[in-house]
């Protein structure tokens, strides 16, 4: 299992802090652009979103491909 989790670029990030350095990063707006789904859109905020990125794998599996290229991405 720890060398799963040593491969895991995520690893020991919760899910709150994803949604927080991209909100961040790119705001709201520009966040439902990259990421087209309705809790970035309609009212967004941080519980909201989390609640639903919890709920829905697909979703988080799309804000956590934009966190790693933003952030970890690997320098050449």
């Amino acid at each position: 299992m720890s060398n799963e989790q040593s491969n895991n670029p995520l690893h020991g990030l919760t899910l709150e802090k994803i949604v927080t350095k991209l909100e961040e990063q790119y705001g709201w707006d520009e966040l439902a652009h990259r990421v087209d789904i309705n809790c970035f859109k309609s009212d967004p905020s941080i519980k909201s979103s989390l609640k639903f990125l919890r709920k829905t794998s697909w979703a988080r599996d799309k804000v956590e491909r934009l966190y790693i290229a933003t952030f970890l991405k690997e320098s050449p």
